[in-house]
């Protein structure tokens, strides 16, 4: 590795899968090593994953335990224990069962399914069915003994994602979003569509990049942020470009609306803070604003906006959300000049965590018809 250059890591799937086959080779007797090899896939690539930990616990079932290693992300699952439960099962059924045990979240969604997502499901299936002949049938159990408590830190229950973390990605390898170099890929990405196309699409993660394809936006003017949203707003400033559509999550983007242009938790939060303000403005009554304020998510100060419009038929929310859409588009234009000494205009779409949109700025509306 090159001197300055940021180190990937993998993603908790590819650990799981790690600990999935220790766990199978432990139960069939096999000599344990002390890694295991793993092909992620996407990207077709070999990883080598350290096994921590491996026992047999029962006569037909194995445990064995991972460590997970993010790279130099900031990801607050660095070293956490990745847990995996191989049983042997005789009724018959499908030849690979996999289930989340303890701190594996559940969809509330989707029936209180296991958030063990696509990629994840792949990579075990792939990799363990080449060590299984066809007459076993096993059940993998994945478990993350820090999984409810880490699951506290982050936004997966604004997706409907709770008592534990999820199994998500569509890659094995954990690129650090947070480092330097990969603020240096994004810019080179910006430099490029930049001289194709005078209207861009800034997408914080990728929720807004799903639901902003969703909706009928050209991938091509697509720009994947992550916490980057300053540097980036500025480094298209000095591209030329002329217009920039915010397109995410309303706990994200409303940090834009009280001038915090890195939106990364680790760095600077008041959420609630610039969302009560907000409610103020509008003229939200006293006693209300003191039980949003009280809020513990932005999610859930907006459900609770909505309950007092269906209660009392009034608008707050929609007068609330278009407050702060239009707050968000004056400041990142200003953001803009201050740093670049250059124009852009601004437009803002904010999402809840069902993918419904909340509200379009009026500069949002222009800009959707240009990216049709």
């Amino acid at each position: 590795m090159k001197d300055g250059q940021s180190r990937p890591g993998y993603t908790l799937p590819v650990f799981a899968c790690a600990s999935a086959i220790a766990a199978w080779q432990c139960l069939q007797g096999n000599e344990i090593k002390e890694t295991v090899a793993i092909d992620l896939i996407e990207p077709s690539h070999i990883a080598n994953i350290p096994i921590e930990q491996v026992a047999k616990i029962s006569q037909n079932a194995a445990l064995a335990i991972t460590r997970s290693d993010p790279g130099d992300n900031l990801d607050l699952t660095r070293n956490t224990p990745i847990w995996a439960v191989v049983e042997l099962i005789f009724d018959g059924g499908e030849q690979i069962v996999i289930e989340g045990g303890q701190g594996i979240g559940k969809q509330i969604d989707n029936e209180g399914k296991a958030a063990i997502y696509r990629y994840a499901q792949k990579l075990l299936q792939e990799n363990l069915r080449q060590y299984l002949k066809p007459s076993d049938r096993i059940k993998v159990t994945i478990i993350l003994p820090e999984g409810r408590r880490l699951a506290q830190r982050t936004s997966n229950a604004a997706f409907g994602v709770v008592e534990g973390l999820s199994l998500l990605g569509t890659t094995g390898i954990s690129q650090p979003l947070s480092a330097p170099s990969q603020l240096e890929n994004f810019q080179a990405e910006l430099s490029e569509k930049a001289t194709k196309f005078d209207c861009l699409v800034f997408c914080v993660g990728e929720n807004g990049l799903d639901l902003a394809r969703q909706q009928g936006i050209n991938p091509e003017k697509l720009i994947k942020t992550a916490n980057w949203l300053g540097p980036l707003l500025v480094a298209a400033g000095l591209q030329k470009v002329r217009f920039i559509l915010l397109f995410g999550y309303h706990g994200k983007l409303i940090k834009l609306a009280g001038g915090i242009f890195h939106t990364h938790h680790y760095l600077a939060d008041g959420r609630l803070e610039i969302f009560t303000a907000h409610c103020a403005k509008v003229g939200l009554p006293t006693l209300d604003l003191q039980t949003i304020f009280a809020s513990s998510t932005t999610e859930a100060a907006l459900n609770l906006l909505r309950d007092i419009d269906l209660e009392t038929g009034s608008q707050w929310s929609e007068k609330v959300y278009y407050s702060l859409a239009e707050t968000i588009d004056q400041r990142t234009q200003e953001y803009i000049r201050k740093q670049s000494e250059t124009e852009v205009q601004i437009g803002s779409v904010l999402f809840d965590r069902d993918r419904r949109i909340i509200v379009t700025s009026e500069n949002g509306k222009i800009m959707r018809k240009l990216l049709s």
